[in-house]
């Protein structure tokens, strides 16, 4: 499992590349065990999409095997970033675990609008990316646009200055298996993409203190 981290003026976000480990084909299990036996998520969700579905973590291997050890890596990042660490995100002697966990399908033209989570940290796993993101920023009334951001994932942040910001994330197929890891209180937004009959399917969760 390969982590990178993304520093703006500090560490935004981890990058957790999953393509072709165990870990992709537990999801896909995941998501057929939701399939099977559905429980809507959308009821307590900001998307505007077709279908979100609850997902089991079974013996918790998602959680022991990726999100804890991102968890770690997440206060070694920001502790050689900063000098220091986030009493917030990483309380001592305080356990973790993920209290909510889900699966997003998404059809063209549908979009999740700018939101946070509850929580201490927040992830998206991005399963299938039926567009290229090339491609969707050529649609005439995108490329026309001074900001084309057709089919993008977001965040939203306020830099050193106390400007508004955003850091963009451009998804093609090469980004299936990408999982973003970041604070669940960072604001972000996932964009429409068009001209596209394919779902596409994306995995969250969230992480709280178990206490």
């Amino acid at each position: 499992m390969k982590i990178e981290s993304v520093h703006v003026t500090y560490p935004l976000f981890l990058k957790i590349n999953l393509f072709d480990t165990p870990a992709m084909d537990k999801l896909w299990e995941y998501i057929s065990s939701a399939k099977e036996n559905p429980e809507s998520m959308k009821w307590d969700l900001a998307g505007h999409v077709s279908n979100s579905l609850t997902l089991k973590d079974k013996d918790n291997w998602f959680f022991n095997n990726i999100c804890l050890p991102t968890i770690y890596e997440h206060k070694v990042v920001f502790e050689e970033s900063t000098g220091h660490f986030n009493q917030t995100l990483f309380k001592k002697d305080v356990n973790y675990i993920m209290n909510t966990f889900w699966v997003n399908f998404q059809k063209q033209h549908e979009f999740n609008p700018l939101h946070n989570h509850s929580g201490v940290f927040s992830f998206v796993v991005f399963m299938k990316i039926p567009y290229d993101w090339r491609e969707q920023h050529e649609i005439p009334f995108v490329k026309e646009s001074a900001i084309p951001m057709a089919g993008n994932f977001e965040f939203t942040y306020t830099d050193i200055n106390g400007q508004i910001m955003a850091f963009g994330q451009s998804l093609d197929p090469s980004s299936e298996g990408l999982m973003l890891f970041f604070p669940a209180e960072l604001y972000h937004q996932v964009y429409p993409f068009y001209n596209c009959e394919e779902e596409r399917i994306t995995i969250s969760g969230n992480i709280i203190y178990d206490v």
